[in-house]
């Protein structure tokens, strides 16, 4: 029993994990509950396309920076918005379909980001940890944004829980409702490219749209009620990023990757025994 109780606490004597700790908890409450409405609504596209959208922000302010962290999140938030009025924008348009709009917005934001990280050879290297997360990197400053945006999208579902669950079951009712669904459709997505952002240092550009999705799609196999799949979602994504990052810190592995293999391993189990 001690050596378990020992085997919980060692990380703990390091500031460092514990503000990885804190920040990982937000971010996986943050994008379970986020997570959730894009799952029902089948947006796991554009989360993935929005996770690489801001590739060029986070460039441009890295590079522009000369290489200090501290303006990056301002830089990815503004490219994350961008992506994601452009492509509401785009999809207004009903000669285009949602996946094309997404589509183009996608391909066009990360071919800039690759053309910017291409042009600066000497950030190259660093910019991997924005690729792939650096939670154990996480700063007090990153902390405090982190809490701050991820309570305002929290706040925002709690204020709108109504209107997001209609939409989400029922659009042609949301319609007769006379609900401003442009305008709840575009704050959904500004509030994902917020997640996007906030979770950026935890997972990276490259993973995020697996803990956005992952354990929500867990929750929806297991229960088709929403405050319960919210609520289940909550405790897979809770669940996945701390046994992710201690075995990120006893195995010495990628923390973001970890959290997302151990997330994607869950959802394995829950569709196996879904089957049965």
């Amino acid at each position: 029993m001690t050596n378990v109780i020992d085997w919980f606490m060692e990380p703990l004597q390091y500031p460092f994990m514990v503000r990885g700790l804190c920040a990982a908890i937000l971010v996986g409450i943050v994008s379970a509950v986020t997570g959730t409405f894009v799952v029902l609504r089948g947006m796991a596209f554009f989360g993935n396309a929005l996770a690489h959208s801001i590739l060029p922000g986070v460039a441009a302010g890295y590079i522009l920076g000369e290489g200090d962290r501290r303006h990056l999140f301002w830089w990815a938030l503004g490219a994350a918005i961008l992506s994601a009025l452009g492509i509401n924008l785009l999809s207004r348009d009903q000669r285009l379909k949602t996946d094309t709009a997404i589509g183009i917005t996608y391909a066009g934001m990360f071919a800039l980001g690759i053309v910017i990280i291409s042009s600066a050879q000497n950030y190259t290297v660093d910019l991997t940890h924005i690729l792939f997360g650096d939670i154990l990197g996480v700063g007090s400053s990153d902390l405090v944004l982190t809490a701050s945006f991820g309570l305002l999208v929290l706040l925002i579902h709690g204020l709108l829980y109504k209107e997001f669950q209609i939409m989400a079951f029922d659009p042609i009712l949301a319609k007769t409702l006379r609900l401003p669904t442009r305008f709840l459709n575009g704050l959904q997505l500004v509030m994902i490219a917020l997640v996007i952002v906030v979770s950026l240092q935890t997972v990276g550009i490259a993973m995020m749209a697996a803990l956005l999705i992952t354990p929500a799609a867990t929750a929806y196999l297991v229960t088709r009620h929403l405050r319960h799949m919210i609520m289940l979602a909550v405790l897979v994504a809770m669940g996945s990023v701390l046994t992710g990052l201690y075995l990120s810190f006893y195995w010495n592995i990628a923390s973001g990757a970890a959290i997302v293999l151990v997330a994607t391993t869950i959802f394995v189990l829950a569709w196996l025994i879904k089957r049965k």
